[in-house]
């Protein structure tokens, strides 16, 4: 499915005057897609008609990504999605959900986790699945990029931010035999540079500092946390590797870890979607 084909299937909810984009498809048993940064829901084209067969699916892009608005002025903090992601729920009549989560979205799912935990009236979670993120701040390896967005000067870095540039720095976090297509490298540079997007990377980036600001509470969650809890990963990920689940393995009680072929990378739904699917329909069943 093409990008355009992907927005022209999706709809638009109002959030705080906002349009936020999402979709909504399937029937049966709820299964959550959250997206990473800085890309979108499309993230999961690849798994979506499979998963659609089996299950009602929806997805959205958070604010500030993909399709949905992106307001210069909004505070882009990781609690402030969470609050979307419970007013997306909300609105679809959600009560009970499966979540898979990638990248930024799993520290989104950290913060949602700590509020299931401490909130009787909360929507029920009936399992979550990691792919590649910070799930540690003391183990994650950002890019030259993102700190270079981090720093004093990234509102500069991010309007000097084109599509050579990214396509090259957005390359590298992929394993080197899965390496997206020029046609796939387009696709992402138009979610990102959609409404101007790009241009808001370094509001985006301050989710790293929340990592660090928040690690108690996120990874506390997860150790105390009673529901079925897997993580998919592709090795190879220079930011959140092979490294990240060796670190999962020491701190978190009976870790269900599977890990794909050594050379996949950041993105395992792009770069290795059957594998995806088989490992996480396994775990949810």
């Amino acid at each position: 499915m093409s990008v355009s084909e992907w927005k022209n299937s999706g709809k638009y909810m109002d959030y705080l005057g906002n349009q936020i984009f999402f979709k909504d498809e399937g029937k049966g048993e709820v299964i959550l897609l959250v997206h990473g940064f800085p890309t979108a829901s499309y993230d999961y084209n690849l798994i979506w008609k499979e998963l659609i067969s089996k299950y009602r699916v929806i997805t959205y892009d958070m604010i500030g990504f993909g399709f949905s608005d992106k307001p210069k002025s909004f505070e882009y903090s990781i609690m402030k999605q969470a609050d979307l992601l419970e007013s997306v729920l909300k609105n679809l009549g959600v009560q009970k959900v499966k979540i898979l989560t990638h990248d930024y979205g799993v520290s989104v799912i950290q913060e949602i986790l700590a509020r299931f935990l401490e909130r009787k009236d909360y929507f029920q979670i009936e399992n979550i699945c990691f792919l590649n993120g910070g799930l540690f701040p003391e183990t994650h390896k950002p890019r030259s990029i993102q700190k270079l967005l981090l720093s004093p000067i990234g509102f500069i870095i991010s309007k000097l931010m084109n599509k050579k540039k990214f396509s090259k720095s957005f390359s590298e976090v992929f394993g080197k035999n899965s390496k997206p297509s020029q046609e796939e490298l387009d696709e992402f540079w138009e979610l990102i540079n959609y409404k101007d997007g790009k241009n808001l990377s370094h509001k985006h980036i301050q989710y790293m500092k929340e990592r660090k600001k928040f690690r108690e509470r996120w990874v506390g969650a997860l150790q105390k946390s009673t529901i079925p809890i897997c993580i998919i990963y592709g090795p190879a990920d220079p930011i959140s590797g092979i490294h990240m689940t060796e670190r999962y393995e020491e701190l978190i009680p009976n870790p269900n870890i599977k890990l794909l072929n050594d050379s996949i990378g950041h993105y395992p739904q792009v770069e290795d979607p059957k594998a995806v699917l088989e490992n996480y329909l396994s775990f949810i069943r």
